[in-house]
């Protein structure tokens, strides 16, 4: 009976202990929920944010930009040389690891970004077709030369997609295992993607700053609905949540155990417009429907006042925003009067809407009742998140409000992305402008800040006199947490900086 009473107590403590482990292993992970899933990790193949905010800080670049969003800093090059003639471009590679223990070398770098700009599956090849060799000499020495100068080809570099993975690891892998399972040199690695529900992270101890690194893993988690994914961080099942409705910003600062974050951004919301489909084709048509939407409305009514309305595809605050370009009053009657003048009375159209957004499905309503007005009628299709970003890849769709923020510092990645006419059909919209598209490449290689200043504003206003979308408002980035956890921020190009995040 007392040997039995001991075995008791020892399998008693033993379970004290194992319950002690789970919950200090616990707290050193920190949850955040989202809306959307990732679609993939491949980094060359994804233009989402869902999937650049995870492997950010699990593959590193060559270059990043700073918490302030301003400047860039090394990372695996731990530093450059550029010629006098600005055509190449010689960095020292950093000694350090990949998460599997291999080195990293120049010559992984130099396969990431010939695979970038070579592989067909890439979406990213138009900024960097300007690359016309890179070498790796030796193991830590990666040497880039152009074919002629580019003012924001370093900037590029420092783009989430163009980061450096294992040649030996996609080799073995094969890509679609790859896509899944990167095998990078970041802060984390990834442990477990289970589709719809969850990434789970976990701590790299081979990263080159791993000490620096305080959590030991990060799980994000799939929560479509805004209205359960804020009730779960009021109820301290989760540390953190992105995307808080504008609704629920008041609310949530109220709240003692809550810290909510309304972060400066290069966020842009818009209305996307498929060129190809039918009466969409026509200018005037565009023009109308921008006439037709209240973007004040929008942003009293939808943001709290919390947005501001935009007037160009280059965010305000942005290098080159051009802030007296066009911006078209709310004039329903001018609008139903061109649009009967270029033979689109009575249009109709399809408007595909994220699901459980609740931003998305209050926009979407009020955009149906003032293009009503115009005699539009608009059919809201309410989708997953998981399907609208294959809809419009598809062209299934007529109009869309999505939203975009800058992964660079300089403007001529979101440039090349909606107007250079690339693999990503000028964002999905398919609008084409051969001027507009020679204007992209031109801005590209002007050495002259004053000349590329004005290419830029002249890109802005042709975009706004084609409406090649419709600009609706700007916003700042809205992340909510717990009172226990610090460092949970995010910088205006989107990057979350979690190796410096703490749960207390």
């Amino acid at each position: 009976m007392k040997r039995k009473n001991v075995r008791i107590a020892a399998a008693g403590l033993l379970l004290a202990l194992s319950v002690a482990s789970e919950m200090a292993q616990a707290a050193g992970v920190l949850t955040i929920g989202r809306r959307e899933d990732s679609t993939g990790f491949d980094p060359i193949r994804t233009t989402q944010n869902e999937d650049n905010w995870v492997f950010s800080n699990v593959l590193d670049r060559l270059v990043w930009v700073d918490k302030s969003g301003t400047a860039l800093e090394p990372a695996l090059a731990e530093s450059w040389t550029i010629s006098p003639d600005r055509k190449v471009y010689t960095f020292k590679i950093r000694a350090t690891k990949f998460s599997d223990g291999t080195p990293v070398s120049a010559s992984d770098a130099a396969f990431s970004l010939l695979r970038l700009r070579d592989d067909e599956n890439s979406l990213w090849r138009d900024p960097f077709m300007i690359m016309d060799k890179v070498e790796a000499p030796d193991a830590h020495t990666l040497v880039i030369t152009l074919k002629e100068p580019s003012v924001p080809f370093l900037s590029q570099l420092a783009l989430p997609n163009a980061s450096i993975i294992s040649k030996k690891a996609l080799t073995e892998m094969g890509e679609e295992a790859f896509a899944e399972k990167p095998v990078g040199s970041g802060a984390f690695s990834i442990k477990e993607w289970v589709r719809g529900d969850r990434v789970v992270l976990e701590k790299n101890p081979r990263y080159w700053q791993a000490s620096r690194v305080k959590l030991d893993g990060v799980e994000w988690l799939t929560i479509p609905d805004d209205n359960t994914r804020m009730l779960k961080v009021q109820a301290g099942e989760l540390d953190a949540a992105i995307s808080v409705p504008f609704s629920r910003i008041a609310s949530l600062q109220k709240d003692p155990n809550l810290q909510v974050e309304l972060e400066p951004s290069t966020r842009e919301d818009h209305l996307l417009i498929n060129h190809e489909h039918g009466a969409l084709a026509k200018p005037e048509v565009r023009q109308a429907l921008d006439f037709a939407i209240d973007k004040d409305a929008v942003v009293k009514t939808v943001t709290f006042g919390y947005g501001q309305v935009a007037n160009s595809y280059i965010p305000a605050g942005a290098l080159y925003h051009y802030a007296d370009n066009l911006r078209r009053p709310y004039d329903p009657e001018k609008a139903k009067k061109m649009l009967a003048e270029a033979g689109a009375a009575n249009l109709k159209l399809n408007y595909v809407v994220n699901a459980g957004d609740e931003v998305d499905e209050q926009i979407a309503i009020l955009l149906q009742q003032q293009l009503a007005k115009a005699g539009v009628t608009v059919n809201l299709q309410k989708v997953d998140p998981s399907q609208s970003w294959s809809m419009l890849v598809s062209g299934d769709y007529d109009i869309s409000v999505m939203y975009w923020t800058n992964d660079i510092l300089d403007p001529d990645q979101k440039t090349t992305f909606v107007l250079g006419h690339d693999a990503n059909m000028n964002y999905m919209t398919r609008y084409h402008n051969d001027k507009v598209k020679a204007l992209v490449a031109a801005a590209r290689v002007e050495m002259d800040e004053k000349k590329r200043e004005q290419i830029y504003i002249d890109l802005q206003k042709m975009a706004k006199a084609d409406v090649n979308w419709i600009d609706l408002y700007y916003s700042p980035y809205r992340n909510v947490s717990r009172k226990n956890i610090q460092g949970f921020y995010q910088n205006p190009l989107g990057r979350f900086f979690l190796e410096d995040t703490v749960k207390q």
